[in-house]
């Protein structure tokens, strides 16, 4: 019986393979950074080959550090980031273009184009979407318009389409040799070119956004047998979950119950709620979309609350400003000072997501007197995160009818505990952190694991979630309503910045 389950984490700064044991513990990790590429401001780009070659080194690595056999794999799971589009020839394997990055806004027109005609919700029936630069289906437009000879390609079936998990699947089960084109409903779902109550490709979407269906993938469960490897790093291994990053992340923290909801702080912020089988529809500024579904089961849905700028804003002040030498430091020049001096940050820098959409918003720094330092700023970019995280809670309190009791949140900002104190304070709530803060692979893992028997139901994945902390209120009323109301203002003062 093979003792552990991988999971690779294709990530957008990174690509990690991280193997975990029965009780969610990790035995071995290993990690490598791809380049971000900026043609043009608000363009960003990723490329697919480095990514599939980075995808390669850190399976092997990840097996030579654990001193791991095939054997030892009882199976593999993929987690990605989500809505980032990528075209590929069938025969040859070789991408048309970059892979267009989530945050990328170069669909901009497209939108308003959209828009004009029926609104921004107008495919929010069938999709749970607002239109916005963020999804995969304009951005799929853009590239067959844009790229000479794709839409030629696609109708013919040689070109598809995927977000990376797609792209890594192929990749890993032969490749232009009989590679599996497929993707879970969890991705689907993020395309805006699925029918969210089908669970199919629509074809009136597709016909508006004039995507040939050939070029699409099938769309599976999110935990089920779907192939076995062929690549040499992991041979004969099967690939038996897929789950988008946020949706991998609700998972691994076991938020199984409808009502329950974890944060994930990464480069953006992610708040999930489940809401069970039942599919909600968000007046509040909200996604609805695909929680997860498991092998046989019903497909479970969520509500969404995407901020695009958080742990982003760390690093902005880091490479941009030089305020600080390495991210950690925030939180020591934070602490220098006891508040945010007045100043507000708001990191709309690719436009505002849930529950704003502001496409046309961009960053200001408001509140400044010459009162403010560095200690101040650096307190105001950490702060940004936590108020941020609050209109995307009461937006969804209002949405799902009920009261949130607790935040489970995880990702890699959750370690700055100034950051987690705060968060507790202006959300008047407790924020509970897992022991295992690496919940986006581990739940990759999850998916994978229970398609094969590694694991046997949801009780045993129950029983490997533990708390590490838990963050309680403490600020008072005023205070925190004081906070809120300056934040209010300066989240005014970024709309409708760009003509």
């Amino acid at each position: 019986m093979p003792t552990y389950v991988a999971a690779i984490d294709q990530g957008t700064t990174s690509t990690r393979c991280i193997v975990f044991d029965r009780q969610g513990q990790i035995v071995s990790v290993a990690q490598k950074e791809h380049k971000q590429i900026y043609p043009q401001p608000g363009w960003v780009e990723h490329d697919p080959e480095e990514i599939w070659r980075n995808t390669l080194e850190v399976v092997a690595l990840a097996r030579i550090k654990g001193k791991l056999s095939v054997q030892d794999i009882a199976a593999i799971g993929i987690t990605n980031q989500r809505e980032t589009t990528v075209v590929w020839n069938r025969k040859t394997g070789k991408p048309y273009y970059n892979a267009i990055v989530w945050q990328d806004m170069r669909t901009a027109d497209l939108v308003a184009q959209f828009s004009a005609d029926g609104g921004q919700d107008r495919f929010r029936t069938q999709t749970g979407l607002p239109l916005a630069t963020y999804f995969s289906g304009l951005k799929l437009k853009w590239l067959l318009d844009n790229v000479a000879g794709l839409r030629e390609d696609a109708e013919r079936g040689d070109a598809l389409f995927g977000n990376m998990d797609t792209f890594v699947v192929w990749n890993l089960t032969g490749g232009p040799h009989g590679g599996l084109h497929l993707t879970d409903v969890t991705n689907a779902s993020r395309t805006q070119l699925m029918n969210l109550r089908t669970l199919n490709w629509d074809d009136a979407l597709l016909s508006d956004f004039t995507v040939p269906r050939a070029m699409l993938p099938q769309i599976r469960p999110s935990s089920e047998i779907y192939g076995n490897v062929t690549s040499e790093v992991l041979p004969g291994v099967p690939i038996a979950g897929i789950l988008g990053d946020q949706q991998a992340a609700l998972v691994g923290q076991t938020c199984f119950e409808a009502g329950q909801a974890k944060n994930t702080y990464g480069t953006g912020c992610f708040l999930l709620m489940n809401t069970g089988t039942e599919l909600r529809e968000s007046t509040y500024g909200l996604l609805t979309t695909v929680a997860y579904q498991f092998q046989n089961e019903p497909v479970r849905y969520a509500l969404e609350g995407s901020v695009a700028i958080t742990g982003a804003l760390v690093q902005w002040l880091r490479d941009n400003l030089g305020i600080i030498k390495k991210s950690t430091d925030i939180e020591t020049l934070a602490r220098s000072v006891d508040d945010n001096g007045g100043a507000y940050f708001v990191p709309a820098f690719s436009g505002l997501y849930a529950p704003h959409w502001k496409a046309d918003a961009r960053g200001v720094i408001a509140g400044l007197t010459r009162f403010v330092t560095k200690g101040h700023l650096a307190r105001a970019v950490l702060e940004a995160t936590a108020y941020q995280t609050v209109d995307v809670v009461r937006a969804m309190e209002q949405d799902a009818g009920v009261s949130l009791k607790s935040l489970r949140v995880d990702g890699g900002m959750v370690v700055n505990s100034l950051l987690m104190q705060f968060q507790a304070d202006v959300l008047n709530g407790p924020v509970v952190c897992p022991r295992m803060t690496e919940t986006t692979a581990l739940g990759a893992a999850y998916a994978a694991g229970l398609a094969v028997g590694y694991w046997q139901n949801l009780d045993d994945l129950r029983q490997n979630w533990g708390i590490a902390k838990t963050y309680e209120p403490d600020m008072d009323e005023a205070q925190r309503a004081r906070l809120m109301r300056g934040w209010q203002k300066a989240i005014e003062r970024s709309f409708g910045w760009e003509e």
